[in-house]
This record gives C-alpha cells, structure tokens and sequence, in this order.
C-alpha cells in the first residue's frame, strides 16, 4: 500500500537530532522522526535513592509527558489532573528501563541519572523516539558531566534503539505515523540492542489476532529500523558537541 508520506514499508521516517539544544543539562537533545518531536534532557545527581544508598551502584530512571500543545486537541497537563496517567506511567518506566538495561550501575557509581522526555509534537512513536533520544542524551551528560569522582569506566555496555512496527491494512511497516498507527490491525514497539538482542517487546493485535509468520515480519522490520535508528545515534555520537 502507498503511505501518506511516500515511504516503503521498511523506511523509517527521517531522524534529525540536535544536541545541545539547551545548555543548563548535561545532555540534552531535540530528536524529530518526522513530525514526532521529543526533546530529552539527562541530569546528574551525585547521589542514589534511600533504598539504594550504600550499595556502590547507581540508578537511571525517567519521566516523560505530552506538552500541551503537542497534539491537536489541547493535552492538559498531569498537574491540572492532579494525578499521572496510565499511559504516562508506562512509558517513563519502559524509558527507565530500556536504558538500565544497558547501563554498568557499579561503574555509574552511586549516582543518579534523570532522563526528561517531553513530547513538543507527536506524530506516533512517541515512546520510541524518546528511547532513542534519551540513550544519546545519557551518552552526552556522561561525556560532559563534572562528577565529583571520576568514573571507574565508561558505564554503557552497548547502544541501543526502539521503533514501532505494525500492521495497517493487511501490510506489514515500520516507524508508524499517527495516520497508520490509530488504524493498525496489530501495533508493536521494540527496544533492541545494537548487537540485534531484545530489550523489551510491545505487541497488541488491536483489531485481530496475528499469525507467527506476521509476527517474523514485523520483528525483520523492527531490527532494520532499530539498526537504522541506532546508526543515526551513533554518527551524531560521533560528531564534536558544540
């Protein structure tokens, strides 16, 4: 089938990533996947949870929110509800531990990293997007942070990526617009290692069940677009910060 924006079924949306957008974190990073805007901040904290002090590791954790103005009907903020949203909760927390997953806690020291996942405008993939922003934020404050004591090694075991995969009348593709995703037969998000290894795995017939053999397709066109994802991070990586 023809998507609205002219892609195969295998090309992920265009990614753009600044760095540095602001200057009072460490890591900060405005990530677009086509209309999908995120803007990720990371924030050293010299010390760890009660529940963890002690214990010569550290921890990465993550909140995330949709601004006001980030979809067409205005998105009122969690304050004004007075309470956090379900949809919220999962994906700070699959944020969180996406990241855990591939961060050294013993050579992060007892220390905290706070990711900050605002969605200036979502166009689907949201969560997705914010994995992938958060893992080169959390790369750049670990680069540029002033710790107290010097890191015993650099803490990332390996990168990683997420990217949303589904099916849309009966045609397996990946990297989901908001147009696709609302009327997906079956939706799936993944978080994958560099190395091709499974971090966390999504998956939701909406409308119907699906079969192993669409199951194999959506997993093929997710690890392409994490791999195309994650070497997107790695050359903004490898540029000097401004």
């Amino acid at each position: 089938m023809t998507r609205r924006d002219g892609r195969t079924a295998d090309q992920i949306r265009p990614i753009e990533i600044q760095r540095r957008f602001t200057t009072s974190s460490p890591g900060s990073v405005l990530y677009r996947a086509g209309n999908t805007h995120v803007f990720v901040t990371a924030t050293v904290e010299e010390r760890v949870p009660k529940w963890m002090s002690g214990r010569g590791a550290g921890w990465v954790t993550a909140e995330y929110a949709m601004l006001p103005g980030s979809t067409g009907d205005r998105k009122a903020r969690d304050r004004g509800t007075g309470r956090v949203d379900g949809r919220t909760m999962e994906i700070q927390r699959l944020v969180g531990r996406a990241l855990r997953a591939v961060v050294d806690m013993a050579a992060l020291g007892e220390r905290t990293i706070w990711l900050d996942c605002d969605v200036l405008q979502a166009d689907g993939g949201t969560r997705t997007a914010c994995v992938n922003a958060a893992y080169i934020a959390l790369c750049d404050a670990l680069k540029t942070h002033e710790f107290r004591k010097p890191l015993a090694r650099w803490p990332i075991h390996q990168p990683l990526g997420a990217m949303s995969v589904g099916i849309v009348g009966g045609t397996p593709m990946v990297d989901l617009d908001y147009s696709e995703d609302h009327r997906a037969d079956v939706d799936m998000n993944l978080v994958m290692t560099a190395g091709g290894e499974f971090l966390e795995l999504q998956g939701t017939g909406e409308s119907r069940a699906f079969t192993g053999a669409e199951l194999e397709a959506l997993l093929a066109l997710g690890r392409k677009g994490v791999t195309d994802a994650v070497e997107t991070a790695r050359a903004a990586l490898a540029a000097p910060l401004a």
